[in-house]
């Protein structure tokens, strides 16, 4: 827009004014638009720059950065924000978007009103009800009984899901109400009664105890394509009693996932064994024998090691019976050997199920746990 004399406004007719305005309120909006643009990208690369600030100070071991607390003042305008948008009665004059569009509509029902003759129909108007139904459903199961030629019974199979005389949906509920909304087997049972469903405490237990297998596959498979994928995870633990005694929690994620692993110990081979998985696998291959390098392991004890026909394990009794074989058992050397050797072998079976290819381990506790691309140190 190309400046004007002041004089020169003065001679504009008042349509030429109104003209003059909506130029400089279009130029105004755009201007908004952009700075409001600016302060975001500002504001990102704020933090992004912090974090890098804070993670070099954490390699550096440098003190960390002290807590920040916001100030009153913030609070308080927040406070006179909330109250400016509602009226003297306190209700809020802010208008909600329509969250309708979110629902799927199940049901039209058509409510006829009693209008006295003569009256014109005016069409309708509408709203839009949300409700929730919790009613008890059983069904009688007729399954079939065969007898086999050789006097054998077959019967047919119930739905996997069904537990104990009871569905997958009621199993589903007794889930969600314990371990998501906290409430005790006493409070599910009132609620189930209430609700028309005959189900004890005893019964209770039972679904929150039985066919649970299929939560720890899925939670295994979460792992093993986590690990295979990830570019980074994450690894911490905190202390943890289970079953009265005293045990460590292992938290490993990302981004993406995250996983806890339970157990008495925190130490380099209880987590390798952690991020290998539920599979009982002892490996010795070229990672496990890097590893032993990168660990100071005697030579001749990786040379021993390296060239038995056997390198694969498939359980703890078996890995272990190697290692008396070999008589690394009577050693008394430092580093030990069977410790280095086992922690080895799971480092290689971590690798041979192809996982943490290339994925970064960062951990909080002093770089214990701290693995690259290629080697574990």
């Amino acid at each position: 827009m190309a400046p004007r004399d002041t004089d020169s406004l003065e001679r504009l007719t008042p349509s030429e004014l109104i003209g003059v305005v909506r130029e400089l309120i279009s130029e105004v909006t755009r201007l908004r638009a952009e700075n409001e643009k600016l302060c975001g990208a500002l504001s990102k690369l704020k933090v992004e720059h912090q974090a890098v600030k804070d993670e070099l100070a954490r390699l550096k071991h440098l003190p960390p950065r002290p807590p920040h607390k916001p100030s009153g003042m913030e609070k308080a305008t927040a406070t006179q924000g909330e109250e400016a948008g509602r009226d003297k009665s306190g209700r809020s004059t802010r208008r909600r978007g329509s969250q309708l569009d979110k629902l799927t509509i199940n049901e039209t029902v058509v409510v006829k009103a009693k209008a006295p003759a003569g009256s014109r129909h005016k069409g309708y108007e509408e709203i839009v009800v949300q409700d929730l139904s919790l009613n008890p459903k059983v069904t009688r199961y007729r399954r079939e009984r065969w007898e086999t030629p050789n006097g054998e019974t077959v019967i047919a199979e119930l739905d996997p899901g069904i537990v104990g005389g009871y569905g997958p949906n009621l199993h589903r509920l007794v889930l969600i109400l314990h371990f998501s909304g906290q409430m005790t087997c006493e409070r599910i049972v009132a609620l189930l009664n209430g609700m028309g469903v005959v189900i004890s405490k005893r019964q209770v237990v039972r679904l929150l105890t039985v066919k649970l297998e299929t939560f720890g596959d899925e939670d295994e498979a979460v792992l093993k394509a986590a690990l295979a994928s990830a570019p980074f995870i994450t690894v911490d633990d905190t202390g943890a009693r289970h079953a009265g005694k005293a045990g460590y929690t292992t938290q490993i994620g990302s981004d993406r996932f995250t996983i806890f692993r339970t157990g008495p110990s925190k130490s380099r081979q209880a987590f390798l064994s952690r991020l290998r998985g539920a599979t009982a696998l002892y490996v010795m291959n070229d990672a496990a024998l890097d590893y032993m390098r990168g660990r100071n392991l005697s030579q001749a004890v990786i040379d021993k090691l390296a060239i038995q026909a056997r390198q694969v394990f498939f359980s703890v009794e078996e890995w272990e019976s190697h290692l008396h074989t070999l008589g690394l058992c009577e050693l008394k050397v430092t580093p030990d050997p069977v410790l280095i050797a086992t922690e080895a072998a799971l480092w290689g079976a971590i690798r041979h199920q192809g996982l943490l290819q290339n994925t970064i381990i960062v951990s909080d506790d002093a770089g214990q746990f701290r693995v690259g691309a290629h080697a574990l140190c």
